[in-house]
């Protein structure tokens, strides 16, 4: 199988898992700092639902691409 046909097939199914499951990641932030104590906090972040449609665009712009190199 040709390269670009297993990438843009592996961009595809994580651009859908994002718009079906939705992705969030977690940042660290220091909230006080006094001498040697440290405060920080955790916030969860989501992923924008646009990221995951931008994903499944590039994959089957690859897959297409990948199929019209092959057919060529």
């Amino acid at each position: 199988m040709r390269p670009m046909l297993v990438v843009g097939a592996i961009i595809l199914a994580l651009g859908a898992f994002l718009l079906i499951r939705g992705g969030t990641f977690t940042t660290r932030r220091d909230v006080l700092k006094v001498g040697d104590v440290k405060i920080s906090a955790d916030s969860k972040e989501s992923l924008p639902p646009w990221l995951g449609w931008v994903a499944v665009a590039a994959g089957g712009a690859l897959l297409v691409s990948g199929l019209r190199k092959r057919a060529a």
